[in-house]
């Protein structure tokens, strides 16, 4: 068997790493060494992407030291895009709700906001957004996206006249 260091119930990149089974994923999900394990994973991905976890309570993020550097290497390999993606959507399965939302967030505003991260704009956009399980946050973000995006009338993530009306 071929492992990966964020699981899902899809087949990604790596056809010899077969997908995880409900099963899987909640006898995942009651194992607190497993759990510390993905969450650890999950600061060393975060480390290499220039993001420091603040808080494993609530999943805030902020900058690293080094995410200038860190963050021209995104700009540069659009691949690192795929692992986001993968990673956002395995915190979902592991139940890492809160954590995806602020990934998404950083992401958001980075992109769109700071501006710092050009190249990863559309699949924040596309992509990152819509793993966000959780559809209140999820019309949050898409809200927050829509208020940061420019020129906000060629926003096509979400119906205009409900993002006017969102409170």
């Amino acid at each position: 068997f071929s492992f990966r260091l964020f699981p899902l119930r899809e087949h990604g990149m790596n056809w010899r790493a077969r997908p995880l089974t409900c099963q899987e994923i909640q006898a995942f999900r009651k194992s607190k060494e497993v759990m510390d394990r993905f969450v650890r994973a999950y600061k060393l991905m975060l480390g290499f992407y220039g993001i420091n976890l603040v808080n494993e309570e609530t999943g805030e993020l902020e900058r690293a030291e080094n995410w200038r550097e860190r963050f021209e290497n995104l700009n540069r390999f659009s691949h690192n895009n795929l692992r986001i993606t993968r990673i956002l959507k395995c915190l979902g399965e592991m139940g890492y709700e809160d954590y995806q939302v602020h990934l998404v967030k950083f992401f958001l505003t980075e992109t769109l906001v700071e501006e710092t991260l050009p190249n990863v704009k559309r699949s924040a956009l596309d992509y990152f957004l819509f793993t966000v399980r959780n559809k209140e946050k999820r019309r949050e973000l898409v809200h927050y996206a829509w208020q940061h995006f420019k020129p906000q009338n060629s926003f096509v993530w979400g119906p205009r006249d409900k993002l006017q009306k969102y409170r």
